[in-house]
């Protein structure tokens, strides 16, 4: 029996996501076919929409659906344009949608035997273009003009002040519960990596306790982030936290392995592979 459920959540229906191995989840205020889980029944909190992004399909899960799960059940998920590939798919091998369905992770690879949770390939982001590194982050040239050079020092935190907002990132941690404040505060400022797009694979267990803990945070997190601010791109501030802080939560509390991913664009067939 294969034990691995993989949903893909996502914001606009695709019929080409009818025929992939994983259930199809409908997030925002599109329309989506009978067969898209949605997130309004239940305990749900689409009053957050579009502020929490996945976690509002996330919560609802949580809440709903992973207490139906045996616990050595692999649940997992991805979304519209990033997906898991397969054990020992070819690296140099274009994705696109004519092929997506055959490279695409199906079941459970025998290398996971030894690890309790998967993580999305990590990316790096210790090379910012001169010209943005200068503009965007000169507060933090300002206190620390070594950043320009220094490769280490172009960490998490450094790329989250220049892309998301300065000094947010450091609000949002002192917010943390004491047990994760200063671990995930030298984290940030530690590492020039982190694991993206939301994507991990893992067990109930494991899955209930990150679940409690991101949420617990995000929501104390309102008190100084107010949905009424957030505009545009920053709309989605939450699922950046939350982002930074899965690698953070994952890599300290689960025996994690990294996983490949792909990148398909769904309108040109183009793709990245991670």
């Amino acid at each position: 029996m294969n034990n691995l459920h993989i949903f893909n959540v996502t914001n606009r229906a695709d019929p080409m996501l009818d025929d992939l191995y994983c259930q199809p989840v409908g997030v925002g205020q599109n329309s989506f076919p009978a067969n898209y889980l949605n997130c309004k029944t239940g305990e749900n909190i689409m009053h957050k929409d579009p502020y929490y992004a996945e976690y509002i399909f996330y919560y609802w899960f949580w809440k709903n659906q992973l207490m139906n799960y045996e616990k050595n059940s692999w649940i997992g998920f991805c979304q519209y344009r990033r997906y898991w590939l397969k054990e020992n798919c070819d690296q140099n091998l274009i994705v696109t949608r004519d092929n997506l369905k055959d490279n695409m992770l199906r079941e459970i690879p025998s290398s996971w035997s030894n690890h309790d949770a998967v993580v999305a390939k990590r990316v790096y982001v210790n090379k910012p273009k001169f010209m943005k590194l200068v503009k965007r982050g000169f507060r933090n040239i300002i206190s620390d003009p070594s950043v320009i050079f220094d490769k280490k020092k172009q960490n998490i935190k450094l790329h989250f002040d220049m892309s998301h907002g300065y000094g947010k990132l450091n609000k949002a941690i002192d917010l943390l519960d004491k047990k994760e404040r200063a671990d995930f505060r030298e984290y940030v400022n530690k590492n020039t990596f982190f694991n993206p797009n939301h994507m991990f694979i893992s067990h109930p267990k494991i899955m209930n306790e990150w679940f409690k803990s991101v949420f617990d945070w995000l929501l104390r997190c309102e008190d100084i982030f107010s949905f009424n601010d957030l505009q545009g791109y920053e709309k989605r501030l939450y699922g950046y936290f939350a982002e930074r802080y899965l690698s953070y939560w994952f890599s300290k509390y689960t025996n994690t392995i990294e996983w490949p991913w792909a990148f398909v664009d769904m309108n040109e067939g183009k793709r990245t592979n991670v």
